[in-house]
């Protein structure tokens, strides 16, 4: 037996309107469910990108990111697109700003990153 694929990534934010805002209102994730879980003061949103299922956990009281970006754990989440320059000014026209584009060293791929609300780096490639 082997590990076939990638079920979900897990993110935790800190504040819900702005979490729902940042991945529903303006990455247009698709809302798939949503929780509340009174007894640990979270509340979980399913999402889904694609054929990948991100779920958020709403988390008010959970620790900011200790280092930028480079700490232990997730670094970054990574997205394919068709055309990253297209999809960086679709995103500037939403309010969120990305870095300049680059070529990645290693792929020659064209990419850039963004940030959601609690300072994760999200990467656009094509």
């Amino acid at each position: 037996m082997k590990l076939e694929k990638v079920h979900h990534v897990a993110i935790i934010c800190g504040d819900y309107e702005k979490a729902k805002h940042f991945y529903v209102d303006l990455l247009e994730f698709e809302m798939i469910d949503e929780h509340i879980r009174p007894a640990r003061n979270d509340r979980i949103m399913n999402l889904r990108c694609g054929d990948q299922q991100i779920e958020l956990f709403i988390m008010p009281d959970a620790p900011a990111r200790l280092t930028f970006p480079e700490g232990r754990g997730l670094r970054h989440l990574a997205f394919s697109v068709g055309d990253v320059d297209a999809m960086a000014a679709q995103l500037a026209a939403k309010g969120i700003e990305t870095q300049p584009v680059r070529i990645d060293p290693y792929t020659g791929e064209k990419m850039t990153f963004f940030f959601d609300p609690d300072g994760l780096p999200i990467e656009i490639r094509e």
